[in-house]
């Protein structure tokens, strides 16, 4: 496969009203789907009934999502969860909405909305997680200091197969880091999942930028056995990189702009659980965090400007 295969610009996966849509259309894409929308006040989006389970999560704005249960269908009268979502993903967390392999529903609303998507026949409840919920993760030290939500992880929703968080990465910071991988199957060592990730990059809190600001990233991936891989790109907001096996990390956030992503998982193991294993050449880095303090511009937790 070529770097672009598993490297898509933003609009370049645009399917059927939606920006972005990943999924088994993709040769080599198995377990895990994203599909990203930006919404106008008065339009909608349709997904049918599917053996998936999926996830809803605002990423700027606010959105009803009306659904019909798995055996409900031909009912008339339709379930409403209303999302209030964020400023944008650099406010903080979000509330989401969990719905179960064999659910039809309806997002409406104004502004970006992602639904991520695991296939699979195993039912589990719908569940609603207010943002308040979400448990803010400081994660790493000094520079490699991130923040993360992980309102879709196994700790904080019961699911088939979904793993879902996110990651904002303050300006010069680098995440996903050491470069690790779950590529293998290894008992209570390494889990298989696919990964995707979705980016987004803004000008950094505080900063006053003109308006020909570009703000950028990188990411990295690169092979970890005989599967090659080889991807180092400058991610946008909007853009998807693909991680179906290999090494990955760094996420750099370039000066003067923070960088944010959405990770799904999912893969073909009995247990959903996220285990990794670090690049042996640079998982000793780790070490290097203790007694550093976490970079004091985190926590974000609500929107610039705002106390």
């Amino acid at each position: 496969m070529t770097q672009e295969s598993w490297f898509h610009p933003r609009g370049t996966l645009a399917e059927d009203g939606w920006e972005t849509v990943v999924g088994s259309a993709i040769h080599g894409w198995h377990h895990t789907g994203l599909r990203v929308a930006e919404l106008a006040e008065g339009t909608e989006r349709v997904l049918a009934a599917d053996r998936v389970e999926r996830l809803v999560i605002p990423l700027s704005g606010s959105f009803t999502v009306s659904y019909v249960p798995p055996g409900e269908r031909g009912v008339d009268v339709e379930h409403v969860q209303e999302l209030a979502g964020r400023a944008s993903v650099f406010s903080g967390p979000t509330d989401t909405l969990y719905l179960p392999t064999g659910t039809a529903l309806r997002i409406s609303g104004a502004g970006r909305v992602a639904v991520a998507e695991a296939p699979t026949v195993d039912r589990f409840p719908v569940a609603y997680l207010p943002a308040a919920a979400v448990a803010v993760e400081l994660r790493g030290a000094g520079r490699s200091s991130r923040q993360v939500h992980n309102f879709g992880t196994p700790a904080q929703l019961d699911a088939a197969r979904l793993i879902v968080c996110e990651v904002i990465t303050p300006a010069e910071n680098w995440s996903s880091y050491p470069p690790h991988k779950h590529d293998d199957f290894v008992s209570g060592g390494e889990s298989r999942l696919e990964e995707i990730y979705y980016f987004d990059s803004a000008v950094s809190r505080g900063l006053t930028a003109p308006d020909t600001a570009d703000p950028f990233g990188f990411m990295r991936t690169y092979a970890s056995d005989d599967r090659e891989i080889d991807i180092l790109a400058e991610v946008r907001h909007g853009d998807v990189a693909l991680v179906p096996h290999g090494w990955h990390g760094p996420c750099v956030a370039a000066p003067g702009y923070d960088l944010y992503y959405l990770n799904v998982m999912a893969g073909p193991d009995p247990d959903r659980v996220w285990l990794i294993s670090d690049d042996p050449a640079h998982g000793w880095i780790r070490d290097t965090w203790a007694g550093q303090p976490v970079d004091p511009r985190l926590p974000y937790t609500h929107p610039e400007g705002t106390p």
